[in-house]
C-alpha cells in the first residue's frame, strides 16, 4: 500500500512502513510541506495495525541536507523555528521531530547519505539508527550562528556523552559512518546497497518475535526515565511490569514458548 504525497514517498508492506524523503535534486532539504507530510505519514503509521515499525530514509544520494535555503532564510527573518506553530497547535514539546519520541512504534532511521542540520536532528530523534557506508553527519548549527537546536543538547549527550556531543556541536565537522558508530551516534553500519533492507529486516524480526505493546511501553519508559531520578523510575517500572502480566501478550508469550512456536501477538493501531 502507498499514499500520494508531494515531497515524500510513503509505502506500507506489513509489518514495515517506509517513509522516503523525496527531493533528491536538493539532497532532500526540508520544506514546510515535507515536515507536514512526514508528520502525517507518522500519524498514519501509528494508527495502522499492519505497521510494527517505521523506517525513514532518503531518495537519491543524500539523506537530508537540513532546511531548504528558502525556508532557512524565512525562519531567520521571522525569528521563529519551523516547528513553533505546529508545536503550539499539537501541544508537543518544542523542537522539530521531537514528537518521534512519543510515537508508540519503533522509528528506524536508515541514513543513506549526508545528514546535516535538521537532517541530523531526524535520525538523532529516531529510536535506532542504521547508516550506510556512504553516510555522513554534521550538526551545522554553529556555522550558521545558531545553537544546538531542536533538542540536540538533550539527546546527543545521552547517545555519545557530553564531550563528543560538544565536539560535534561546536565544530560542526562532518563525520563518516564508522566514526558515528564508534561514538554511539548510530547502532549499525551496513553496505550502501543493503541499507534499506537491513532496516526493514530489523522491523520484520521485531514483528516476528516481540509484542508490539512491549515495544511501545519499553520506549515510553526509557525516554521518560531519562528525565527523572532512579527511585521514581524503578517504582513506575514495577507498576508497568505488574500491569504487563495481566495482558494477553504475557499469556501468549509464555504459551508460544511452551509450545515451541512463533508468538502471535496483537498489533497496535485501529486499522
Amino acid at each position: 500500500m502507498s499514499s500520494s504525497y508531494k515531497e515524500i514517498i510513503y509505502e506500507v508492506e506489513d509489518p514495515v512502513a517506509v517513509i522516503r524523503l523525496n527531493r533528491p535534486d536538493r539532497l532532500n532539504a526540508i520544506t514546510y510541506t515535507m515536515l507536514a507530510e512526514i508528520r502525517d505519514a507518522i500519524d498514519k503509521s501509528a494508527e495502522d495495525s499492519q505497521v510494527v515499525g517505521i523506517v525513514i530514509t532518503g531518495e537519491g544520494r543524500g539523506f537530508c541536507a537540513g532546511l531548504d535555503a528558502e525556508v532557512l532564510a524565512a525562519t531567520a527573518s521571522a525569528g521563529k523555528t519551523t516547528s513553533s506553530q505546529d508545536t503550539a497547535q499539537r501541544n508537543d514539546v518544542p523542537g522539530m521531530f521531537t514528537y518521534l519520541l512519543k510515537v508508540p512504534k519503533p522509528i528506524i532511521a536508515a541514513v543513506n547519505g549526508v545528514a546535516a542540520g535538521g537532517g541530523f536532528v531526524l535520525p538523532a530523534m529516531s529510536d535506532v539508527r542504521f547508516a550506510s557506508t556512504e553516510a555522513a553527519f554534521t550538526t551545522v548549527f554553529s556555522k550558521r550562528g545558531l545553537i544546538a537546536e531542536h533538542g540536540l543538547s538533550w539527546i546527543m549527550p545521552r547517545l555519545m556523552g557530553p564531550g563528543r556531543a560538544l565536539d560535534l556541536l561546536w565544530t560542526s565537522r562532518k563525520i563518516g559512518a564508522e566514526e558515528a558508530l564508534r561514538w554511539g551516534l548510530v547502532e549499525y553500519v551496513v553496505p550502501h546497497d543493503q541499507l534499506l533492507q537491513a532496516a526493514k529486516d530489523y522491523v520484520i524480526n521485531l514483528a516476528q518475535s516481540v509484542a508490539p505493546s512491549s515495544l511501545a511501553e519499553t520506549k515510553r519508559l526509557l525516554y521518560h526515565h531519562m528525565g527523572i531520578e532512579y527511585q521514581p523510575a524503578l517504582e513506575e517500572t514495577q507498576v508497568a511490569m505488574e500491569e504487563s502480566l495481566t495482558r494477553v501478550d504475557a499469556t501468549e508469550g509464555v504459551q508460544s514458548f511452551i509450545e515451541r512456536r512463533p508468538p502471535d501477538f496483537p498489533r497496535l493501531g485501529g486499522k
